[in-house]
């Protein structure tokens, strides 16, 4: 028998026994995110040092070296083992509960690279990663309080598509006129920005394939989210090759969520019961997370270096 005090709290909380089994599938996927992402970018490193460089985004010929390295080849069976976690995860929770829990692997991330690079993690790096965690962590106390799953139409899921094109032309048009003075926080938000809809277009097509509901509209999801997924992808490698590993991390597993998560309260209405002060709390923690990243890229010893 809880006190009256946690039996009230137990009774605010909306996640389900059933959606609570999502936040360990989230966080095994953000383990499997942070050793991939070490992987990968030892790889891109070790190709870049074999003479195969490129200025503007990396080249076709280091897409191909690429595939010769274990290293690299390793690291993204890890992150092909990490989108099933996630997926997993979206299956059985709300996309504002367990999306922004791949903000673990920032940590995780952080510790194996300063032990590989030898690059000593300095203070100002450090409050950076707090920054970076804290306001994720804020973010998901209040949507597992607050979230809401509902059933999503086809008026959305448009609106969804609609944004997402407008996203791929913006962002191909950026790379096509300015991609030689691109550094590697542009590929880190861009990434960011894309993998964000991914997340919510695969939430979308798992709901409406269980449902039964599988038509056009279900197979163009598809298609967007593996365009989203392969111009993301690319910039992610782009991104080892100019900055280091938990950077990368650090902007995938803070814009990633606050952009799945802004499309989950806008679009999808799954916070649609929330009280105001979750709200401004909402943008107060992503605000703070978005500071972290920032931070990081300016402070980080081999951003500097």
């Amino acid at each position: 028998m809880l006190p009256p005090d946690l039996t009230d709290l137990a009774e605010e909380f909306t996640l389900t026994p059933a959606q609570a089994l999502g936040i360990p599938f989230a966080l095994i996927g953000a383990v499997l995110l942070a050793l991939g992402a070490q992987f990968q970018s030892q790889g891109v490193a070790k190709v870049e040092a074999g003479g195969t460089t490129s200025s503007g985004g990396i080249s076709m010929t280091q897409l191909k070296a690429l595939l010769g390295r274990p290293s690299w080849v390793l690291g993204t069976v890890m992150l092909g083992l990490a989108v099933l976690s996630q997926l997993v995860s979206l299956r059985l929770a709300p996309l504002l509960v367990v999306q922004p829990l791949g903000a673990v692997a920032l940590v995780i991330t952080a510790i194996v690279n300063s032990r590989v690079s030898k690059h000593k993690l300095e203070g100002a790096t450090i409050r950076a990663i707090a920054f970076c965690v804290g306001g994720i962590a804020i973010f998901v106390t209040i949507a597992a309080f607050t979230a809401v799953e509902r059933p999503i139409d086809d008026r959305q899921l448009l609106t969804v598509l609609g944004i997402l094109g407008a996203v791929l032309l913006v962002s191909g048009l950026l790379f096509g006129l300015l991609r030689r003075r691109f550094k590697a926080l542009f590929y880190i938000v861009a990434a960011g920005v894309l993998y964000g809809f991914v997340a919510t277009l695969a939430k979308i097509v798992i709901n409406r394939i269980v449902t039964g509901n599988f038509e056009w509209l279900t197979i163009t999801c598809i298609v967007a989210l593996l365009l989203a997924t392969a111009l993301g992808g690319y910039f992610v490698q782009s991104a080892y090759s100019s900055g280091p590993p938990d950077l990368v991390i650090a902007g995938l597993t803070v814009i990633d969520p606050l952009i799945a998560v802004v499309i989950g309260i806008v679009v999808l209405g799954e916070a649609q019961e929330a009280p105001l002060f979750a709200v401004i709390a909402f943008i107060v923690a992503g605000a703070l997370a978005m500071y972290g990243v920032f931070q990081l890229a300016k402070h980080h010893p081999q951003t500097r270096t």
